[in-house]
Order: C-alpha cells, then structure tokens, then sequence
C-alpha cells in the first residue's frame, strides 16, 4: 500500500529517519530547559567506567533520571571533594538535561555533583534495618549455619518466571541429579514484594524434607533489589529452621538478605553450586579412595606376609633347636639308664638267681636243697638247681 492510500487525500504526515527524529527530540528537550539547571535526589547505581566517566541515577520518591559526567568534570569534583559519592547520598546535581540520540535515552549530562552531606531517604531506611538487624544479632557471623554437603531436598524462594530459578534448576540438576528442588514462588520486585518474599520464606518452614533453602533473584538495577533490604524479609530469611543461602543480583551488589543468609553466593547459579556437590567430581573421589584403599590393603597384606615368613622362620629354628635340646637329653638319660641297666652289670661276668616267678634269689637261706631255679646270665637263662 501507499502512503496516500494509508491517509486519505489529506496533507501527508512528515517522514523522519529515527536519527531525525532523536535529533529533535534532543533539540526540544534542551531548547525547553534552554541551559543549566539544579536537581537535589538521591544518588543511587553510581559506576566509574574505564574511560573515567561517571554513571549514576538521581531519584526522589516519585521519579528518576540517569546521569553521566565526562571525566574531566569528575576530576574536578575529585579535586574539590576529595572523594566521588557513594550510594545513597543526597547530592546537588549541576547539568544540562538532554537526549542520547544513539540510544533515544533520556539523561542529564551533569557538570558537578554538590553533596549535602545528607542520605536519601532510601539510605536512611536501610541504615535503620541494619541496625535493627545488628542489635538483635542476626548480622552475627557466630550465628551461621554449615550447609549439608549432600541435600536431598532444597526449597528456592523466587519468581517462578524469572531466569534465576531455570539457572539454579540447570545447575543443580547437571551437578547432583538426585536433588529434589521445591519452588516456593513470590514476588521480587515492586510493590508488595516484600510482604511476599516474607510470606513465602515462612512457608519453607512448613514442607517437610527441607535441608537447604536458597532465596534470590537475577540481576537488575539496584532499585529492583529493595525488597531483599526489607527488615520483614531479613527477620523471614534469620526464621528459616534450615541453612539459606542468599543470590540476590550481580556479584557486585550486597543486600541485607545476603549479610543474614547462612552463606552469599554472588549469582543464582553459584547459589546452586554451593548447595549441591559436583557428582562427577564425588565419583572421582570416591574412585580414588578405592584405589588407594586397594594400595593400601595390598601394602598392609605384603607386610603381613613378610612378618608371617619372619614369625616361620623364627618358630621353625626354635623347634628344631627345641628338638635337638630334647635329643640330646634323651641320648644322656639313655647313657644313664644303660649305664645303670643289670644287664651291664651281668655283661662283665655276673649272674642273677631266679625263682620260676621272677623273684631274685639273695640269701643263702632262699636256696634249699634240691630246689630248682634260673640263672640269669648275660645273653639268657641258665636252668639250675640247688645241691
């Protein structure tokens, strides 16, 4: 179709390029304001590139803006202030609002940032739930939990549509298969998001089988992550009967959940590398205490064998030693006995009188006339009888 088919026989509307048009959308925007102005909010996301230019929003409790400024200026706050701002601060920002026409974004290009040496209230707020959380001890470090090495079953607090929780499943599934994760869903963000990360954290307490509970969220601006800031979140997340780790945001961002969970992982799926062990990484383990257990069995049963044949050895010498103590003995006693033996006495020429029951004939008067009886010589008997 054409143009004037789509309109009608009216007057055409302009044709503009999208570089034309961010074009003059940035002329009206400076041209409405005309030059410099002064914004007092609340510094917040605040980030110094490599190239050395600053990037951070200002917010109130209605709106907010993003803001650049170019590293010359920054230096020249460093030089005046000392130091660059930190989250939280309530700054006079001094600027030019305009149109990136790249990107069609919106922001004030600043030229001096005024601290007021004041927070913003957001700060205030945390700074009253950190303390909270000091004076009752839930910030303790003494109070922290081990996590079970191997959990069978693992509860994970966060938005059933958000990538955290498909990253958290891939990783604990490709690790430990056997894990059974429970999602307990909740909001993460906005409004009411505190209220129910609380109410779904007090619901952990109640599934049984629970040995791990990891509470979080993926990255995104760090307005996004009040929720986790939350004095009623933190007391829900310090209530949990089971250890907890908290995965709230990027590396780089700490919430007050992260300082009360038993352990901090800096992403969701760090957060499931903690809670679950590496099977491949187990079965190697346990591979090598097998073979070192087969080492050491062969060593302890070589040694064994080797003390064994020692222990032969030594108890065969001692018996024949033994038995040649006792030979010896024997050969003196039989020496003694032949020594002592009659028939010895008889070899050298005597004799011994015996009656028919193998009584020795001593005395004279045993021997009456005419009774017979034997003569016991050297090599037998000789029959006799007395005259």
């Amino acid at each position: 179709m054409t143009l004037p088919s789509l309109f009608g026989d009216g007057e055409l509307p302009e044709e503009l390029s999208v570089a034309e048009l961010n074009r003059r959308a940035r002329d009206a925007v400076e041209g409405e304001f005309g030059g410099a102005v002064f914004v007092r909010g609340e510094l917040v996301e605040f980030k110094i590139w490599r190239s050395g230019h600053w990037y951070f929003t200002l917010r109130d409790a209605d709106a907010s803006v993003r803001c650049m400024l170019w590293k010359q200026q920054a230096a020249g706050v460093l030089k005046r202030h000392g130091q660059p701002p930190s989250d939280g601060m309530e700054v006079l920002v001094r600027g030019r609002p305009s149109l990136w026409e790249e990107k069609g974004e919106y922001r004030l290009t600043a030229s001096d940032i005024i601290p007021t040496e004041l927070l913003g209230a957001k700060a205030q707020e945390l700074e009253r739930v950190r303390a909270a959380l000091t004076a009752d001890g839930l910030l303790d470090p003494a109070r922290k939990r081990s996590l079970p090495p191997f959990a069978r079953r693992i509860a994970v607090v966060t938005s059933p549509d958000g990538a955290a929780l498909r990253d958290i499943i891939i990783v604990a599934r490709n690790r430990w298969s056997a894990v059974e994760i429970v999602v307990v869903g909740a909001q993460v963000q906005g409004e009411g998001a505190a209220t129910s990360l609380a109410r779904a954290l007090g619901l952990v307490n109640r599934i049984d089988g629970v040995e791990l509970c990891i509470v979080g969220r993926g990255g995104g601006a760090k307005g996004d992550l009040d929720a986790f800031n939350a004095e009623q979140v933190c007391r829900a997340l310090a209530a949990v009967r089971v250890p907890t780790i908290s995965a709230v945001g990027h590396e780089t961002d700490v919430s007050l959940s992260d300082l009360v969970a038993d352990a901090r992982a800096a992403t969701p799926s760090a957060a499931a590398e903690m809670a679950v062990p590496d099977g491949a990484a187990v079965v190697q383990r346990v591979d090598g205490f097998g073979v070192r257990l087969a080492a050491g069995l062969r060593r302890r049963t070589r040694v064994a064998e080797e003390r064994l044949v020692r222990t032969g050895d030594r108890l065969q010498g001692a018996l024949a030693r033994l038995i040649e103590a006792r030979r010896s003995r024997v050969e003196r006693v039989a020496a003694q006995l032949d020594a002592l033996s009659p028939l010895r006495v008889l070899a050298r020429g005597y004799s011994v009188a015996q009656d028919d029951d193998g009584r020795v004939l001593s005395h004279a008067a045993d021997f009456s006339s005419g009774r017979p009886f034997r003569l016991r010589v050297s090599d037998g008997t000789v029959p006799a009888r007395a005259e």
